[in-house]
C-alpha cells in the first residue's frame, strides 16, 4: 500500500496546497494522523467522490519525508482512476 501527494500548486488563503491520497481510506487516515492532520480535514464521500486530505506545502514536505510518493498532476489523476476502479470492483463483488 502507498500514500501519494501531488504538487503543491493550488493557491488558497495565501498558501500553496496539494492533495494526499492513499490506496485505502484506512491508510489515508492513519498517515494523516501521523502528520498531525485532524480527521475533520478529511474530504470524501458524500462531500466529494475522491477521498483525500488537502495539505499545505509544508505538510507535503513532511509527508514526503515520511514516505509518501510524490506525483505530478497527471500521475495523481492516474492514481485517482485506479482507486476508483478498485472501489467499483469491490462494490460489484459485494
Amino acid at each position: 500500500m502507498a500514500v501519494y501527494v501531488d504538487e503543491a500548486i493550488w493557491h488558497w488563503h495565501g498558501r500553496n496546497w496539494c492533495h494526499l491520497l492513499a490506496d485505502s481510506e484506512d491508510e489515508l487516515h492513519r498517515f494523516a494522523a501521523q502528520l498531525g492532520i485532524h480527521r475533520s480535514s478529511y474530504q470524501g464521500p458524500p462531500r466529494t467522490a475522491k477521498p483525500h486530505y488537502d495539505l499545505t506545502a509544508w505538510e507535503r514536505r513532511l509527508a514526503l519525508s515520511r514516505g509518501a510518493v510524490a506525483c505530478t498532476r497527471h500521475e495523481i489523476i492516474a492514481v485517482l482512476r485506479s482507486l476508483r476502479d478498485a472501489r467499483e470492483r469491490t462494490a460489484e463483488a459485494a
